[in-house]
This record gives C-alpha cells, structure tokens and sequence, in this order.
C-alpha cells in the first residue's frame, strides 16, 4: 500500500461499506499486499494484476475465512477509496 494511503482511514472507509471487520479487512489487504509484492518481484515494467487471480489468492491463504464475495467487495472498495483520493484508476 502506497506511503500516501491513510491505513486507518482506509479500513474504516471499507468496514463502513461492507459487513466485514477490521480485522478481516487488515487481513485481506496484506494478503493483497504480498500478492503485489510476489507479482512485482523480477518484473522490469509495470505489472498487470488479474483481479480474479488476485481473489483466488486471498481466498486460498489458510488463516482467511471469508467467501468471495466479501473478499471482492473488499477489494473493490479498496479501488473506491483509492480512485476517490486520485491514488489509482482502471487501465482500458
């Protein structure tokens, strides 16, 4: 997550839109997080991100219990929050 990005104001902003908690907001964003990492490691130019891959990966990490749909509306309230702040925006 960029140094830009308010991790607090981010998790309330999404726990106050979706039924999920903190705690399992935190949790997917990490997992987010290394996922990016993962993707970005011995690439040379941007990296796209397949945003089905990315749920499949959060959904398989053992310490997640959440269905896809929560997962997915986390994340795209993540894109949300982040496309408001003019931190990201969707490629054509």
């Amino acid at each position: 997550m960029s140094d830009q990005v308010n991790e607090q104001e981010l998790v309330e902003y999404i726990a106050s839109r979706s039924k999920a908690s903190p705690e399992h907001i935190r949790l997917v964003l990490g997992h987010e997080a290394d996922f990016i990492n993962n993707a970005h490691k011995g690439a040379k130019d941007e990296v796209d991100i397949d945003s089905d891959e990315l749920v499949d990966y959060v959904l398989s990490r053992h310490d997640l219990k959440l269905d896809e749909l929560t997962v997915e509306s986390i994340l795209d309230l993540e894109m949300d929050y982040l496309m408001e702040k003019g931190l990201a925006g969707y490629l054509d």
